[in-house]
């Protein structure tokens, strides 16, 4: 009996241990996907005519800043190790994509390579410094940038589609 039991509780142990706790990933995912469909129902509900729309000289405009939420996604990833797909040069994805169902399409393709890559981050290592080149800080903080990158540019969506008479589809059944 005294076998049977310490097996039992080896296995237990192990199996807690092999099973690594993922609610700051799933939680962080969860959020980040959440401000990505946003983003998503914003950048349809432009008319392709608006997607060239700035509100000054030298800022972004509706599509360069949906393509920055996708270029970033990649870069952010890249710093912590994950390359982009072999058809992605995040680096110059804001001066050559264009059109609408392109941009939407690339955004989409960002949207979801990040979401894998958040949940492929291990428990154990969101406390490894990684140099983002903007500054160093943990992987944690890394996974936490991108929920608040994402998030600051649906506000700068939302402040360009009040500007240009479109309503955040979300608010506009309230």
């Amino acid at each position: 009996m005294k076998k049977l039991m310490l097996s039992l509780l080896c296995v237990t142990t192990f199996n807690a241990f092999a099973q690594e706790d993922m609610t700051v990933q799933n939680s962080i995912q969860g959020m980040v996907g959440f401000v990505q469909g946003q983003v998503v129902q914003l950048a349809e509900a432009f008319d392709e005519s608006q997607y060239d729309w700035r509100p000054a000289e030298g800022v972004r405009s509706v599509r360069e800043s949906l393509l920055h939420i996708a270029s970033a996604n990649y870069f952010l990833a890249s710093k912590m190790g994950y390359a982009p797909p072999e058809d992605v040069d995040f680096m110059t994805m804001e001066a050559k994509i264009t059109g609408k169902d392109n941009v939407i399409a690339a955004l989409k393709k960002s949207n979801a390579f990040i979401l894998d890559k958040i949940t492929q981050e291990e428990t154990t290592k969101l406390g490894e410094e990684v140099d983002f080149g903007f500054m160093k800080m943990n992987r944690l903080s890394g996974l936490l940038v991108v929920l608040d990158h994402n998030g600051e540019h649906k506000g700068q969506l939302i402040a360009y589609a009040r500007s240009n008479g479109v309503t955040p589809p979300w608010s506009a059944a309230q």
